[in-house]
């Protein structure tokens, strides 16, 4: 995927690494991501580890994780 330098504004998107950098894509993608990107995490990454990520992680705003937690309950 070919990621938006406004969504990765503090890297250069063509250095990131799908599977290396996956918790970072992911928190940025629920946070600011458009439906495009939203649907490539979720065909991408295994539903696991999407839930571990958005579970735990202590960057992301409130209400974007409680909307990705519904949805990947409801999934």
């Amino acid at each position: 995927m070919k990621f938006r330098q406004t969504l990765f504004w503090d890297v250069n998107p063509k250095n990131i690494d799908a599977k290396k950098n996956a918790q970072y894509i992911i928190e940025r993608v629920v946070d600011f991501g458009n439906d495009k990107e939203a649907r490539w995490i979720l065909n991408y990454y295994d539903k696991a580890l999407l839930h571990k990520v958005i579970f735990k992680s202590r960057c992301l705003r409130p209400d974007s994780k409680k909307l990705w937690t519904l949805f990947l309950k409801n999934s």
